[in-house]
């Protein structure tokens, strides 16, 4: 990977060696480009991309889904053999090469160049709704400012209380009815929420002011945005572990149950998300990287982030189970009082519990061993916090949490749209203040599809196709140009330059053979599950007050799922062609 490597400040060039512009896109690379002020920004900056709103409400569900310390271990050893070396691949060719994802795969071979055009489009979906669930962080951070919580207790509409609340409990019905006003199906389109497209707004703002000055904004932000979530969690685990049933919930998160590794779907499940935990294929981590200095240690950060990265979704999952196996006690105790079948005195003593408190309880928990993502956050968990003492500060501070990770997200996750186009076309270079803010303007424009009352459902089909193959197929391609197109000996000897000493010649047969064919079994499993069966949604009827879990997608919306994964192969169809004739 000779020459066509962009000067950082700082950078001292060697006799008879020069600065050689790249030609790429429609001018040339800027003799001098960005970098970052302090390694201690570029990590937060990688942190905070990799650790977001999936380690605090998905981990935690699949880690009591899967059984508990068995999927921990699996997980490890997942991350260890497939996540840390891809990780690690990102990181190097970015740093070395010095570009965004277009630049870099342009740099290896022209012909590959489609493999960094399909990370930005996948950056810009995922973009679109990522930011719509950041939206509703900021709407439920407003209203925890609030005595009582407003989703504490049910409201009444003249003696009675509201039935559709009643039938369900106060968190769903201010999830369901208030905050999003949802419809009844994704056909029922309804008007738009005033109040969430004004926190979509907000949000887009925020973002848009953290973004200006690229890398140079960025960083300072992350001083905040990546290190308050952990103040917070410490703060709920210390206040979780005075919980009652807080020592069961860990028990039972860190009790292994190893016959689950029989399961398939459980490898699927840990590959899925160590794949997504770091942020691999958004072009992301290939963008930060390519502000460091030629010869910044990028094998010590891949381990010190994805180390990172596991021990904060340890750290969410200690304090999410015992949160809900508080709950699931404290609505159980509720339950039976209220009915009058058991005297609150014998419910739970020193001596012996009372079977009926035991059996309402596990009831509570199997219902919420299958609640993750916002069912979780806005239901479950903020359910849990209305019995806290104090619930308002505790609701700020963990929805003030949700938008910070989710923010820290989102800077990478913009980064991975802005950088690499800014590198590859001059005139966006040139105006990049004003292609950041009409970026986060389309960007609120075609969110407002979220906005409506049936917003929900399409935040969740963005969320299941827009992402999850497209992603793994530009990794596949990713790895196969390293490993086999460029040369894996090849790009360990570029390392060695760059780092000064020699890196693990295991790296060679991780990317060559075991990353590359989990990542096709990964893929091969995905197409499976996702063919076996019609897609589907989980819709909220008014009318039963529960959610439908299998509500089948109208025939006419199908083609939209479609269309979020189909033009993003078209381009990589050929550069499957060309991969071939080079192999």
């Amino acid at each position: 990977m000779s020459c066509e490597k962009p000067p950082l400040p700082g950078d001292e060039l060697g006799a008879g060696q020069e600065a050689c512009p790249a030609a790429v896109g429609d001018g040339q690379v800027e003799v001098v480009r960005d970098g970052w002020d302090s390694k201690v920004e570029y990590f937060l900056a990688q942190v905070g991309f990799s650790v977001g709103l999936g380690n605090v409400w998905r981990f935690p569900y699949l880690c009591n889904q899967n059984g508990g310390g068995a999927f921990l271990l699996l997980y490890v050893v997942l991350m260890l053999v497939v996540g840390v070396p891809l990780f690690f691949l990102e990181l190097a060719v970015g740093q070395s090469i010095r570009q965004g994802s277009i630049g870099v795969w342009r740099h290896i071979s022209p012909k590959l160049v489609g493999i960094g055009y399909s990370s930005c489009v996948v950056c810009f979906f995922v973009a679109l709704y990522y930011n719509v669930i950041i939206g509703w962080s900021i709407f439920y951070l407003f209203n925890s400012f609030r005595f009582p919580l407003p989703w504490e207790t049910c409201p009444r509409e003249g003696n009675s209380t509201v039935a559709e609340c009643a039938a369900s409990s106060p968190t769903s019905y201010f999830w369901y009815r208030r905050a999003l006003d949802v419809t009844d199906s994704i056909s029922e389109t309804g008007q738009f929420n005033p109040v969430i497209t004004a926190c979509l707004a907000a949000a887009w703002t925020i973002v848009c002011l953290a973004m200006y000055k690229g890398i140079k904004s960025t960083g300072k932000v992350m001083y905040f945005s990546s290190v308050f979530p952990y103040v917070v969690l410490l703060c709920f685990l210390v206040r979780g572990l005075m919980l009652d049933g807080a020592s069961e919930g860990l028990v039972y998160m860190f009790n292994p149950k190893v016959e689950i590794w029989a399961d398939v779907q459980v490898w699927r499940q840990a590959a899925t998300q160590v794949f997504f935990a770091l942020g691999l294929g958004f072009g992301s981590v290939i963008a930060y990287s390519s502000f460091n200095p030629q010869n910044n240690n990028c094998h010590r950060d891949a381990v010190t982030v994805s180390s990172v990265n596991f021990l904060t979704s340890v750290l969410a999952s200690s304090v999410v189970s015992p949160s809900s196996r508080f709950r699931a006690r404290s609505l159980a105790r509720t339950r039976l009082t209220s009915s009058s079948r058991v005297h609150p005195e014998f419910i739970q003593s020193s001596s012996r519990v009372h079977p009926e408190f035991i059996q309402s309880s596990d009831t509570v928990l199997h219902h919420d061993k299958g609640v993750e993502g916002t069912g979780l956050a806005f239901i479950a968990f903020t359910e849990a916090m209305t019995q806290f003492p104090g619930s308002p500060f505790w609701s700020a501070l963990f929805f003030l949490m949700l938008l910070n990770l989710g923010l820290s997200t989102m800077f990478g996750t913009m980064a991975g749209i802005l950088t690499p186009l800014t590198d590859t076309f001059t005139h966006l270079r040139r105006r990049k203040l004003a292609f950041t803010v009409c970026s986060c303007v389309v960007g609120f424009v075609i969110g407002l599809l979220f906005t409506q009352r049936c917003g929900n459902y399409f935040v969740v089909m963005f969320d299941d196709y827009s992402a999850t193959l497209p992603l793994i197929i530009v990794v596949v391609f990713q790895t196969v140009s390293i490993a086999w197109v460029y040369g894996a000996d090849r790009f360990l000897e570029d390392i060695r330059r760059m780092l000064g000493r020699q890196v693990w010649a295991g790296y060679k047969y991780l990317w060559k053979y075991v990353c590359l064919l989990a990542m096709l079994g990964l893929l091969s499993a995905s197409l499976v599950r996702m063919c076996i069966s019609r897609p589907k949604y989980k819709a909220w009827n008014r009318e039963k007050v529960h959610t439908h879990t299998h509500t089948l997608y109208p025939i006419h919306l199908l083609a939209l799922p479609l269309s979020l994964v189909m033009p993003q192969h078209t381009r990589r169809v050929r550069t499957n062609t060309l991969l071939l004739r080079y192999m």
